[in-house]
Order: C-alpha cells, then structure tokens, then sequence
C-alpha cells in the first residue's frame, strides 16, 4: 500500500513556525548500512521541514538522534554507551530531545529495555514510520515521552524529503524489506516484508536529482533482485531498462543483490543498458553447499558459479564484491576451505568478511554446534589474508588499463590528489583539481596499492 506525504507536511508546516526563529539545531548519528544512510537523508530531510538546521557536532545540537542497527555483533553494547554518555548533557540541557530510531528498536523488548535504561531517552521509532517524524516531534516538545513502532500493515510512503551529503552520486530505494529470512538474518523481522515502489515515483525521484546535478544513482534494497515480485507490475530488469532511458542520468548502480533471483534477465539488462555499471556485489556467505543450506540461501555453489560466469561474460572488467561469514554453526573445517577455494575461484575484487554472531529471533541462533569463538577469529583471519592478496592481483591486472573516473572527492592528506571509482567500482587516486569533484575524467591505470589504483589523466 502507497501513501503521499502531504497529509503530515502540515504538522511539519506548525513546527518549523514555530522551531525555526529559535534556530535549533539537530545531529544524526548513524549505524549499519546504506539502507540506514538513506535513511537518516529522509530523517534530515523531515526535521528540517521541522524548522531544524544541520549542526556540525552533538554538543551544539538541541535534537540528537541514533538510527541503529542490529546486524553486527555487539551493536547493542556500542549504541547503549553512546546514549548513556548524554545523560549528563541532557541534565544541563533537559529541553535536549534525544531520539533512537532503526532496525535495532524493532527488535524483540529492545525499545523497552532501552526507556528503562535511559528515561533520559524522549523519543524512540521503528523503521518504517519515518514519515509520523513530525507528529512524534510535536508530541515530545509537549511534554509526552513517544514510542512508536512498526505493524505488520507497513506502507511505502512517497514523497518525502531528503538531505543528502554526497553531491556526485545518490541512492534511491526501489523496494523496503525482505522475504527470504536467512536463518542468521534478523533483516525480515525488523524491517517487514517485502514492499515495492513504483516505477513511476523511481524515475521522478531519479530525474528530480538529475536536475539537481547528480550523475549517478545506486538502486537500493535488501534484494533488488526480487524488485516487483509483490506487485507483479514490473521486474527489476524491466526497471533496469526504463532507468538506462533518463536523460543525463550517466550510472546505475545496484546493491544488494541475492543470488537466487539473480536471473538471466537481469544480466541481459546489464549487458545491454550501458549505464549500467559493471559490477555487482553478490553475497554468497559460504561455499560450502552443506553451511548453505543450514543458511537457508536456497542456492548451490555449482549455481553460484554459474551466475558469476555469466556475469563474467558481460564485458572484460566486469567486477564483484562479496559478504562471507566464516564460524556459521556447524562449519567444519572442511567447510572453510570449501569457501577459501570459491575465494580463489571466483576472485572478487574486494570481500566484506564476518564472524557469525547470533541474533535473537532467528533460527541460527538456536542452532547447536556453535562454532568456538577463537576458531571463528582464527578463519576469518585467513579468509581476510587471502581475500587481500586476491585484491592485489585483480588491481594488478589494471595497469595501462584506460577508464572513466567519476570524481567523488579530493585527498587533504595528499597534495593535488583527487579520487574517484570506475564502472566496476574499482578506486583510482590521481593528480587533479578539487574542482574535478562531480566531472568524469579518463584515467589510465599507472599502480596499485593493497585496495586502490593509482592513475593519471589521458
């Protein structure tokens, strides 16, 4: 179900008359990943409708907020001490409203261990009732203490506002939770099912932010790949498509994606939409068929390979990133080296390495045959070994390689040296102006470092 943000501006309207001659400002603390990073961009966007400016650290802020996540290990831990240590701050200042949103609040009695801990704490949300920022906002400065969660009768919202921080590259949600419930994943439990945007409201999203100057767009979702599969109007290589047909839209890029839907479709889609990037990060957590299963990621390591061969086939330097868990229940030592074998196999560009930890509430955790924890910190130190000398040897492979470099940002620790990613979203340090920044520019691959390519200019 889809419904405009018009109706909750007006309270947005009474507050920011209200809020904005006192000038107060608000801060942003945030955790996890891009979906969290987007967002805070939509939390921004909504207090300053509020009448709240951006602060440039907690100590000036009258508005703190924690949007946090609960797929790292000890995320709790972290997020409880971060909030504990503004008690003193909230006794000298108690107009301070201090706020915890994200996927951790959804989690089971999270919220309320939270309240309990900290009084000090006014304002706590779920993840998908950003868009009642504003009422809860009106609520807490009359004095209420406001706790709100998600249901189960969750809506995709449109048209709400955004500050983003990055000026070259954006992301857009094409689609809100997950279906597939990992057996080590707590993702579907905090974040809902499945819910699709619209074509429609994608492409006005997109073409609002070509006209403000962005060049580039990374479609977001817990699995793009099933974009569409609840409303049966369009599937993520159909969106691909009319995406590739935006005018001055110059990159799409995509994450994350989950093997099992990866179709031949999709890959058509890339290989014959040039704005298309050349690169996709595929978790496959595990190589080993026996740990994939007990993870219920419903894929073989034969089908595994069969995808990346094929998106091998797509154009000589197409690239790709991964997620792996090393320690999973059960994972023997035979396991490991089933999943250190695929490492060399497939030979990603970069790897994003995990210990299992267990997460209340799914089926993982209740596993028997955890794995002993100096083990699980042992293999992940010989998967990350690995993992970087393949790095190295797929940078190596770049040297006199020419591409298009779009400038993301310019190096104050070296002089006169700008950075930016190609396609394959490889890195690319060279010489250049700060007013490269936004500009995509031909670089030709001279060396490489442990995660990076050095260039200069064509």
């Amino acid at each position: 179900m889809t419904e405009n943000a018009n109706e909750f501006f007006s309270v947005a309207s009474e507050l920011k008359a209200e809020l904005e001659p006192l000038g107060k400002k608000y801060y942003i603390e945030t955790y996890g990943c891009q979906m969290n990073v987007r967002d805070s961009e939509t939390i921004g966007g909504l207090l300053q409708s509020c009448g709240y400016t951006l602060a440039d650290n907690k100590n000036e802020s009258d508005l703190i907020l924690f949007n946090t996540c609960c797929i790292r290990d000890h995320a709790e831990k972290r997020v409880f001490g971060n909030i504990g240590a503004l008690k003193e701050a909230k006794e000298a200042h108690p107009s301070m409203i201090i706020g915890v949103c994200g996927c951790m609040m959804e989690q089971d009695n999270v919220a309320k261990k939270l309240q309990r801990r900290f009084p000090f704490v006014d304002l706590v949300f779920g993840t998908n009732v950003l868009h009642r920022l504003p009422e809860m906002i009106k609520h807490v400065l009359e004095g209420d203490r406001v706790c709100l969660l998600s249901n189960n009768d969750v809506t995709v919202v449109e048209g709400l506002p955004s500050v983003r921080d990055v000026s070259t590259s954006a992301y857009v949600n094409i689609m809100y939770g997950c279906n597939n419930f990992c057996s080590y994943c707590i993702v579907p439990y905090v974040r809902g099912r499945e819910r699709s945007r619209s074509v429609d409201a994608i492409v006005n999203e997109i073409e609002q932010l070509v006209s403000k100057g962005y060049t580039e767009i990374t479609l977001l979702g817990q699995n793009v790949n099933s974009y569409g599969n609840d409303t049966r109007s369009s599937s993520f290589a159909e969106l691909l498509t009319v995406l590739n047909q935006i005018e001055g839209l110059k990159r799409i890029r995509f994450m994350s994606s989950h093997p099992k839907d990866l179709s031949d479709a999709v890959i058509d889609a890339i290989r014959n939409n040039p704005k298309v990037c050349h690169h996709v990060h595929l978790p496959v957590q595990s190589g080993s068929d026996r740990i994939l299963k007990a993870m219920n990621r419903k894929y073989t390591r034969e089908q595994y390979l069969d995808i990346v061969h094929k998106l091998r086939s797509v154009s000589h330097d197409f690239e790709l990133t991964t997620d792996v868990i090393v320690g999973f229940p059960g994972e023997t030592e035979d396991d490991f080296l089933q999943t250190l074998s695929l490492i060399k196999e497939v030979g990603y560009s970069a790897a994003f390495t995990f210990k299992y930890s267990k997460r209340q509430g799914t089926k993982a955790a209740t596993m028997e045959e955890q794995v002993d924890e100096a083990e699980k910190k042992l293999r992940l130190k010989r998967l990350n070994d690995l993992q970087a000398e393949m790095t190295v040897t797929d940078n190596m492979k770049y040297i006199d390689h020419i591409g298009e470099v779009l400038v993301e940002g310019y190096d104050q620790r070296e002089t006169c040296t700008v950075f930016g990613k190609l396609s394959n979203f490889k890195m690319v340090y060279f010489r250049g102006d700060p007013d490269l920044v936004g500009k995509y520019v031909n670089v030709r691959i001279t060396a490489c470092k442990k995660n990076s390519l050095i260039g200069e200019i064509v």
